[in-house]
């Protein structure tokens, strides 16, 4: 009797997680869908493929060597040592072991798809190609492994259940640098320095990607449990799939509002992005808080998110097609420092000071000084090699055609 209970154990923690990890592959639909919406259709294509291959690339590249840099044992507390394509003896006879390369994979490959949408519309395809490769086997793996890999943030005690700072706020910082050099869109800047919008060609599109998100955001956040049998798992699931969800609406409806009062009418655009804005925000904490906590949280992400993009668009001057920078990488730090404030068991707001609060702090600016610091050396390396931005031609009559040979509208 023991042994099988044991047994339906193993399989239900492995088929969750497994699971789990379908529904995060699914949100790579769900960003192209995004990405694609919020831009001009004469580069659809280019981004539909983009996002096909970084998620091919980059599950090829993390099984061959970004999963042992990031769990395997650490070096230093840094990085973990390489172990090429698994070739270690006694890979593959734990039953989780190769559940765990698949649902690590998928948040890998979440990482580079975030620095597309920051970059879209003027970026060379094999420059994507190039950078996806070397964010997937080094930059994502090393910071990753100083937190998930047992590295020195995580013995500080740093707190980020699902990664929003590990996986969003890297991509994002990586995005930020990358779209500071490459410049902004022809025609995104007039003659006096002032933004102008370039509105994206279907919303309709755009909305889907959201709701397609914010479902498989349900595996990505309860999928971090990594385990699903017994009472304490399944009490966790629970609370996990509840607090994701009351930010997410949280972040929404108070984007909703905030660009109902600023801009006298109730966007679509920064709603939705409000509503990521929420769930991008919770999941650093969303084991730790209470469901009060959680709509704090997806609130103040909704209610900054307006002012970020504003910020970034026109006092930076950093142009972001997508909003990705203030999505995934100012929700990403609001929601990890928050972790610090909510958090039951050791925040600020119950009664147990600001050492966690501090920590959190910590990992926040080691992750930006570490994604934007390879990321502008990296976008710098590609400008140079001439590499990193298509022609003027091409960008005004669209990377769809010249890039791929082919249209998604015909």
């Amino acid at each position: 009797m023991e042994e099988t209970l044991q047994g339906l154990q193993i399989g239900i923690d492995n088929m969750w997680l497994l699971i789990a990890g379908f529904m995060v592959m699914f949100m790579q639909p769900g960003f192209a869908m995004v990405e694609a919406g919020f831009t001009r259709s004469k580069n659809t294509a280019n981004i539909l493929m983009k996002n096909l291959m970084d998620f091919s690339i980059g599950s090829l590249l993390y099984w061959i060597i970004g999963f042992t840099l990031m769990y395997g044992e650490s070096i230093g507390g840094i990085i973990g040592t390489p172990d090429f394509f698994f070739m270690s003896e006694g890979f593959g006879d734990n039953y989780s072991d190769y559940a765990d390369l698949f649902f690590q994979t998928v948040f890998a490959a979440t990482a580079a798809t975030i620095v597309s949408g920051a970059m879209a519309e003027r970026t060379e395809f094999k420059a994507y190609l190039i950078f996806s490769v070397v964010i997937t086997v080094f930059i994502y793996p090393i910071s990753g492994h100083w937190t998930w890999g047992g590295g020195w943030l995580s013995e500080l005690g740093f707190h980020d259940f699902a990664g929003s700072s590990i996986v969003h706020s890297v991509g994002a910082w990586l995005g930020l640098a990358g779209a500071a050099i490459i410049g902004p869109r022809i025609g995104k800047y007039g003659k006096d320095g002032k933004a102008k919008a370039i509105p994206g060609h279907n919303l309709a599109l755009g909305a889907l990607g959201v709701f397609i998100l914010w479902f498989g955001w349900f595996g990505f956040n309860p999928g971090s449990q990594l385990a699903a049998a017994g009472t304490d798992n399944a009490v966790a699931l629970g609370h996990i799939a509840v607090t994701t969800n009351l930010a997410a609406a949280a972040g929404a409806v108070v984007a909703m509002f905030v660009s109902w009062v600023r801009y006298k009418r109730p966007a679509l655009s920064i709603s939705l992005n409000g509503a990521l804005a929420g769930l991008v925000a919770i999941t650093a904490g969303c084991d730790a808080v209470d469901p009060v906590g959680a709509v704090l949280i997806g609130s103040i992400a909704g209610f900054v998110l307006p002012f970020a993009v504003e910020f970034i668009d026109k006092i930076l001057k950093v142009d972001d097609p997508v909003g990705a920078i203030s999505v995934h990488g100012v929700s990403g730090a609001l929601g990890t420092l928050a972790v610090g404030l909510f958090s039951t068991s050791e925040g600020l707001f119950y009664g147990h000071g600001a050492g966690l609060l501090g920590i959190q702090a910590i990992g926040v600016l080691a992750f930006f000084a570490w994604a934007f610091g390879c990321g502008l050396i990296l976008f710098y390396i590609l400008k140079k090699a001439k590499v990193l931005r298509v022609s003027k031609r091409i960008e005004e009559e669209g990377l769809d055609v010249y890039e791929h040979g082919e249209s998604a509208y015909n």
